[in-house]
């Protein structure tokens, strides 16, 4: 048996998506053949499968739409920074609303992304909250010191040898991020140690993995292993978490440049713990087309 899937391919600064309308019609499909879709190789290739689905009525929230993030592994997630640009603007492209502005409930919370004049999308990501309770991230018996605001952590990394490190900064942005500031971000570990701090024990539900380089204080460069995704071209809410962790530490103003290896964000926060954090960046359709996802997967 297979189960035919009607889809569009998206991508936001280089961060790609299959994104499915599933408003008229629930998708369900098991953790192997979301695998299967995402494939590279065999299926249709993603880094996150965006799902797309009706809002309940009686929301006291007054959210226009549900939205639903699987990884390439199979996983579901809460947050997805790029994927939401692209989320309003499908919903937009497909007629499922006319509105420039819309709220979404995510897993991670409420966002509203928004198209701005200029075809780019702004997404309000919510409130960066610091506190390593909130990846969760087990600090016990963890040596750490004071950075600005921050609270940095030493992190062990079993078989690492010869190196203390790194020191580690977690931010949630309704998803768990631990960044390191880096001298080089071309030159960082991101794809040998970023598995390794991706599947730490103390981290219970995973974590996303940023290497951030400081440019000025306007302008940085990241790089960020993905939880149940690897290294990616972009990542929305690494960039988030990444300018909200250097401007906590005194390293960034308000207002940056995110350059990721698949496009620029602008990040906004004021640093505020009160206030949200504001993205926006591109958010681009590649094509339209269907495919039978077969059951069992072909291994």
């Amino acid at each position: 048996m297979a189960t035919r899937i009607d889809f569009t391919k998206m991508h936001g600064a280089g961060n790609d998506f299959i994104v499915i309308d599933a408003t008229a019609v629930p998708v369900e499909l098991t953790a192997a053949q979301w695998r299967w879709l995402a494939d590279r190789h065999r299926g249709v290739g993603a880094d996150q499968i965006l799902i797309v689905e009706t809002a309940d009525r009686d929301d006291p929230d007054e959210v226009d739409f549900v939205y639903r993030i699987i990884n390439s592994d199979g996983s579901e997630v809460e947050q997805c920074g790029n994927g939401a640009r692209c989320f309003v603007r499908f919903v937009r492209d497909q007629g499922l609303t006319t509105k420039d502005r819309i709220r979404v409930r995510t897993r991670g919370g409420i966002i509203e992304p928004a198209v701005e004049a200029d075809g780019r999308v702004t997404v309000d990501m919510g409130r960066p909250r610091f506190d390593p309770a909130d990846l969760p991230f087990d600090t016990a018996g963890l040596a750490s010191r004071l950075e600005g605001r921050s609270r940095l952590w030493l992190l062990d990394l079993p078989g690492v040898q010869g190196a203390p490190g790194p020191w580690l900064d977690t931010v949630s942005m309704g998803n768990p991020h631990a960044l390191q500031i880096v001298t080089d971000v071309d030159a960082a570990p991101v794809t040998t140690e970023g598995p390794a701090i991706e599947r730490h024990r103390r981290f219970r539900d995973r974590v996303n993995a940023g290497y951030c380089q400081i440019i000025s204080r306007s302008e940085i460069r990241l790089r960020v292993y993905e939880r149940g995704a690897g290294e990616t071209l972009s990542c929305g809410t690494g960039a988030c978490a990444a300018v909200a962790s250097g401007i906590q530490r005194g390293w960034l103003d308000s207002n940056v440049q995110v350059h990721t290896r698949g496009g620029r964000l602008t990040i906004f926060w004021d640093g505020n713990l009160v206030s949200t954090v504001a993205m926006t960046g591109p958010a681009e359709t590649v094509f339209r087309a269907s495919v039978w996802v077969p059951d069992p997967p072909v291994q």
